[in-house]
């Protein structure tokens, strides 16, 4: 279960105590999604909601007691192992690992009917003068019978976003991005030239050194101009941006994808494939895989490209420390063990491919 998936079940757990009256007359209170996030150090569970404590006062409860009707219905649903209430009425939520599992199965599907290796090409986002918006514009549409990317969804169907070009070089890259972003997430977005009428100018601070990917190369330049916030100088330090070391955020991200691409080969030389079971000690990558969909999301609704090369960042980081585990040592032979750990290690594959993608950046199998 995703976090997106965790936030629909939980609202729909909400609107179902108040259409049954346990909430008492909540009125308009009742939110069309709910927030739900890692819990703080010291918490338990895997993700946290205060969605009681926002409801309380409209149902004329204690949070505690709020808390306590929800915690019973959610844990009622399919994918919860169970559901804690902590301080005041926060609800604390662990997932069904075996739910979780069969979730890097699917992301596995998905990756097999997208293969992504390489960035899109840079006329993938066109610019407009045309004023009629048509459902092609966007990147979900009902006649395409495959299964989405992993992370893609259709969270902002019936948005319409019209952007004006950039004049400068990290502008129009941002905005690119951003409107890659939206279709991802099933609005209608594009890039309209200036005079065409409509559309807005995002807020982007320029890049201070013009010409920057004549000095580090297309990938580098792109990374640094979109790792930044919109509102932030981007880094432009080009022996940094070169570095072939840890200390280079773009580096991890493409060694990470290239190390799991390596596993897999690996393992098929030595006899064995990936599937997805138990990884006692994958949970932080196992989690960083399955908050991809809610951070794709975020990125989008906050036109923030930022925020998913900071998770790719998170989910390299993770991924270089299990890949470790993943393959035999010695006479030891391919365990259930060591399949599963190729699995999880193919999922954030997956996930660091399609976020490069979606930043118009190649992942390479070899580096």
């Amino acid at each position: 279960m995703t976090p997106a998936e965790l936030s629909r079940t939980v609202a729909h757990v909400v609107r179902g105590a108040v259409d049954e009256g346990a909430l008492g007359p909540v009125g308009d209170v009742v939110p069309a999604a709910v927030k739900v996030e890692r819990p703080r150090p010291g918490g338990v569970g895997d993700y946290a909601s205060g969605i009681a404590l926002q409801l309380a006062s409209a149902a004329g409860l204690p949070p505690h007691q709020v808390a306590e009707v929800l915690r019973r219905r959610i844990a009622d649903r399919p994918g919860i192992a169970s559901v804690e209430i902590s301080g005041p009425g926060f609800l604390n939520i662990t997932l069904d690992r075996d739910a979780q599992y069969d979730f890097v199965r699917r992301i596995l599907r998905s990756a097999g009917a997208h293969p992504q290796t390489s960035a899109p090409p840079a006329t993938s986002v066109a610019v407009t003068t045309a004023t009629t918006v048509t459902a092609e514009s966007s990147a979900v549409t009902s006649a395409d019978p495959a299964p989405s990317p992993y992370g893609h969804s259709d969270a902002l169907r019936g948005q319409v976003h019209d952007f004006v070009e950039a004049k400068d070089e990290r502008g129009r890259i941002v905005t690119e991005v951003v409107v890659r972003l939206l279709r991802a997430q099933g609005a209608v977005a594009r890039v309209v030239a200036a005079g065409a009428g409509g559309g807005r100018t995002l807020a982007v601070v320029p890049c201070p050194m013009p010409g920057l990917a004549e000095l580090v190369g297309a990938d580098a330049a792109r990374w640094a101009m979109l790792r930044a916030a919109r509102h932030d100088r981007p880094r432009t330090d080009v022996e940094e941006l070169l570095a072939q070391r840890e200390s280079n955020a773009l580096f991890r991200v493409r060694y990470a994808y290239s190390r799991s691409r390596a596993l897999t080969r690996n393992a098929l030389e030595l006899g064995f494939r990936s599937e997805a079971g138990p990884v006692p000690a994958g949970d932080a990558l196992l989690g960083a895989v399955c908050d991809y969909p809610a951070v794709l999301d975020g990125a989008a609704r906050h036109q923030a490209p930022d925020r998913l090369a900071r998770h790719l960042e998170v989910v390299a980081d993770e991924l270089l420390r299990h890949q470790h585990t993943v393959l035999p040592l010695g006479d030891e032979k391919p365990s259930a063990a060591h399949r599963s750990r190729l699995a999880l290690a193919e999922a954030a594959g997956t996930v660091l491919a399609g976020g490069l993608s979606l930043l118009g950046i190649d992942a390479p199998e070899l580096l």
